[in-house]
């Protein structure tokens, strides 16, 4: 699809600087792809539905409003840079934190923020996200805390949660969700002090699938507990009985 149906379809039109900055991206991914196979994900709509337009739609609230402050904003398990490089671009006052536990990766895409001239508001940090949620740098203090593809939803919702301000919000980008997969995650933010806000549907453009937006706030301080030890939370993920495991 064209970039105009692209941009018609998110209800969002970048700034000719900023549509300069996602081809020059694709360029970077076609880059380090050679050296570290990131994403298959960097040709056509395999790029522009799949990986741009699928990061940028649950931002939609972000993008259509003119932020009165520069929102934080971090981004659980970058992986190839998606959602936080096109959350970067599309918003030019955030400021980013990009965490993943892969070295080859994180350095890859800490170059390309570099290329992109994002280096100023973008870093990463190369650590397990167990870690970042009890890091008193990190803990608490995300107005968005961003994880796509990552984990089952309850094991993310313990990666995010902790991660917020009391006014934060958790996103956690999912494809397919039906009402048991609602169930398990509100039955694993209650002990977190968390709630399920909203969860939204959307169909990709070029007949790419199905994705869902699941919102999360804090109705309270997250216990220190959480995140539990690197490997806990995928282990035993919150809300089930121990019969369960």
């Amino acid at each position: 699809m064209s970039l105009a149906e692209l941009w018609r379809a998110l209800g969002w039109q970048p700034a000719p600087q900023q549509e300069e900055r996602f081809l020059q991206l694709q360029d970077l991914l076609r880059h380090w792809n050679g050296r570290l196979n990131l994403t298959r994900l960097v040709e056509g709509d395999d790029y522009w539905v799949a990986q741009v337009f699928d990061s940028l739609w649950p931002m939609r609230p972000l993008l259509q409003e003119e932020p009165e402050a520069s929102p934080e904003v971090i981004d659980v398990g970058t992986g190839g840079g998606f959602p936080g490089l096109a959350v970067a671009i599309a918003l030019p006052q955030a400021r980013l934190t990009l965490v993943d536990s892969v070295g080859r990766k994180v350095e890859a895409v800490r170059a390309m923020a570099t290329d992109l001239g994002l280096a100023a508001r973008v870093q990463l940090r190369c650590e397990r996200i167990e870690r970042t949620g009890q890091a008193a740098a990190t803990r608490g203090r995300f107005d968005w805390a961003l994880a796509r593809a990552v984990a089952r939803a309850p094991v993310v919702a313990e990666y995010l949660v902790p991660l917020l301000r009391p006014e934060g919000r958790a996103l956690l980008y999912r494809g397919q969700w039906v009402p048991d997969d609602q169930t398990e995650l509100e039955r694993a933010l209650v002990p977190l002090r968390a709630r399920l806000e909203g969860a939204e549907r959307q169909e990709l453009p070029a007949e790419r699938g199905v994705r869902h937006a699941l919102l999360v706030r804090p109705t309270g301080p997250c216990p220190k507990a959480y995140p539990r030890a690197v490997g806990v939370p995928a282990r035993q993920p919150l809300g089930e009985s121990a019969a369960e495991h």
